[in-house]
C-alpha cells in the first residue's frame, strides 16, 4: 500500500502543496491588522475582464474629479509571491484608495491567476489580458471611460506585481503600441520580487523582516515557476544568463522604490544599477529602515507622502 500524500510545500498554512500534486488553499485569513480606510473620497467598482478564467479587476475614481477631467491611469498589480493576494484584500484595497485620492489618478487593479494552481507565465498573460480589456472593452463603457486618460497609463507593481511590471515593460516596449490607444508612459516598482541561484548579501544576512524570510521566498519560487525550474529562470531573474539581453531591449522609464531593511534590497539594487549601466531611464530610491510592503501595507504612514510625491513627479515627468 502506498503512503498517504504528505505536505511538500507550506506557505504559513495558507497554501499547502502535497506530494500527489493536490493543493489546499485556506481562505480564512486574519486581516485584523488592516482595517479598511475608506473616507468616501474614492468610488470603486468591480468588473470581469476575463470570462474564460473568471478574472476581475477593481477600478477606483476620485470623487473630487470634475466633469471633463482626464486623470492618469495607474494600473496596480498586487504582490504575494505569485501565490497569494487579491485586489479585494484590505491592504491592497487601502493602497489603491490612497493612490487614487492622493495622486489623483484612476486606479485599475486586476487579479491574476495564482500559483501553484496556475504557475508562471499565467500571471504575466493575465496582466496583458487586463490591459487589453482597457484597450478594447473599457472605451465602450461610459461609466468606465469617463475620467480616464488612456494616453497616460502607468504600471505600478508591488513585489511579485513589480516582477510582472518588468516583464510587461520588456514585452510591450516604449509606448506599448500593442495595446494602443492605451499608452504606457512608465513603470513604478515597489521592491520587485526577483530571484537567483546565488544569495545576495541582504538575503544571506537575513535582515529582520516582519513577514519574509529567504526560505519563504524560495518556497514562493518553487510553487510559482514551471515545475523543475530554478530561481535563475528568466521569469525570476531578469539578469540571468537565460534572460533577454536588456541592453537590446528598449524600455519606458522605471521608478524603483525599496525599503532599506528588505531582504530583497540588494537584488533590487543590482537590477536598478544594471538598467542604469545599460543607459535605461531608471531611478532607484531607498527608504531607510523600512521593510517589505512599507507603503502598500501602510499607505498613510510617515513616509507615504514622500512616496506619493515621487510618483507624482514621475507621472509629471513622463507625461511631458
Amino acid at each position: 500500500m502506498g503512503s498517504l500524500p504528505h505536505v511538500v510545500e507550506d506557505c504559513h498554512g495558507i497554501i499547502q502543496l502535497f506530494s500527489d500534486g493536490s493543493i489546499n488553499r485556506h481562505e480564512n485569513i486574519d486581516f485584523s491588522a488592516f482595517p479598511v480606510n475608506d473616507d468616501g473620497s474614492v468610488i470603486w467598482k468591480d468588473y470581469r475582464y476575463d470570462k474564460i478564467h473568471n478574472l476581475h479587476l477593481r477600478l477606483y475614481k476620485p470623487t473630487a474629479a470634475t466633469a471633463g477631467d482626464k486623470l492618469p491611469v495607474v494600473f496596480y498589480l498586487h504582490g504575494g509571491g505569485f501565490c497569494l493576494g487579491s485586489f479585494a484584500w484590505p491592504n491592497f484595497h487601502n493602497c489603491c484608495l490612497r493612490l487614487a485620492s492622493a495622486l489623483p489618478a484612476v486606479v485599475v487593479a486586476p487579479d491574476y491567476r495564482l500559483a501553484p494552481e496556475h504557475r508562471l507565465p499565467a500571471a504575466f498573460d493575465d496582466s496583458v489580458t487586463a490591459l487589453k480589456w482597457l484597450q478594447t472593452v473599457a472605451p465602450e463603457m461610459k461609466d468606465v471611460v469617463d475620467g480616464l486618460d488612456f494616453d497616460r497609463v502607468f504600471v505600478t507593481g508591488d513585489s511579485s506585481g513589480g516582477n510582472i511590471a518588468h516583464h510587461l515593460a520588456v514585452r510591450l516596449g516604449p509606448g506599448s503600441p500593442e495595446i494602443a490607444p492605451v499608452k504606457i508612459r512608465g513603470y513604478v516598482m515597489f521592491a520587485p520580487f526577483f530571484g537567483g541561484k546565488e544569495r545576495t548579501r541582504s538575503e544571506a544576512e537575513g535582515l529582520p523582516e516582519k513577514h519574509l524570510t529567504a526560505e519563504l521566498l524560495d518556497t514562493f519560487w518553487r510553487m510559482a515557476l514551471p515545475i523543475g525550474k530554478k530561481a535563475d529562470h528568466p521569469f525570476a531573474n531578469p539578469l540571468g544568463q537565460e534572460s533577454p539581453d536588456l541592453g537590446l531591449v528598449k524600455l519606458d522609464p522605471i521608478l524603483i522604490l525599496v525599503g532599506g531593511n528588505e531582504l530583497m534590497k540588494d537584488r533590487v539594487k543590482l537590477y536598478a544599477n544594471r538598467l542604469k549601466e545599460l543607459g535605461k531611464k531608471a531611478r532607484y530610491v531607498e527608504f531607510d529602515g523600512k521593510q517589505h510592503g512599507f507603503f502598500t501595507n501602510e499607505p498613510h504612514s510617515d513616509v507615504s507622502d514622500s512616496v506619493l510625491n515621487l510618483i507624482k513627479d514621475f507621472i509629471l515627468e513622463c507625461s511631458s
